[in-house]
């Protein structure tokens, strides 16, 4: 199973330390793709896995279950529509782990997706992924 790595042209360094670090082949496309064929490879994949983004919306308008991590906006007002999906978000009201780097009310400025616990991330993705492999099953 390959990863796509997705992201703003800002975010290159991250995406190349996630790459040097993965253990799994990872397909780092940061900063090199149109909104057309982000969409068209969003539409391909058996997932979406990511923050609160233009991109976790545009995966559930192509109807690609999504695991969307929030913070301090509440998912049952910004969360994806239109497909499966979970939503993973810490208790709120967030104890602040990065006071010199938050800034609220800006949710793009706030670290409280920091605080999820891995397995809150980690048990919906296994889960959509393995419904998708018995769906693949299915079919043959």
């Amino acid at each position: 199973m390959d990863f796509l790595l997705i992201g703003g042209p800002g975010e290159r360094a991250s995406a190349e330390r996630i790459v040097a670090k993965a253990a799994s082949p990872v397909v780092n496309v940061v900063g090199a793709l149109s909104l057309t064929t982000l969409l068209a490879v969003l539409g391909q994949a058996h997932l979406f896995l990511g923050n609160e983004s233009g991109p976790m919306h545009m995966a559930a308008a192509a109807g690609t279950p999504v695991v969307g991590l929030f913070g301090l906006t509440d998912p049952a007002v910004w969360g994806p529509v239109g497909v499966a999906s979970v939503t993973p978000r810490p208790s709120m009201p967030c104890e602040c782990i990065a006071r010199d780097l938050c800034r609220r009310p800006d949710p793009s400025k706030a670290c409280c997706v920091w605080r999820l616990e891995v397995k809150a991330v980690v048990d919906p993705v296994l889960a959509i992924l393995s419904r998708k492999v018995k769906d693949v099953e299915h079919a043959l």
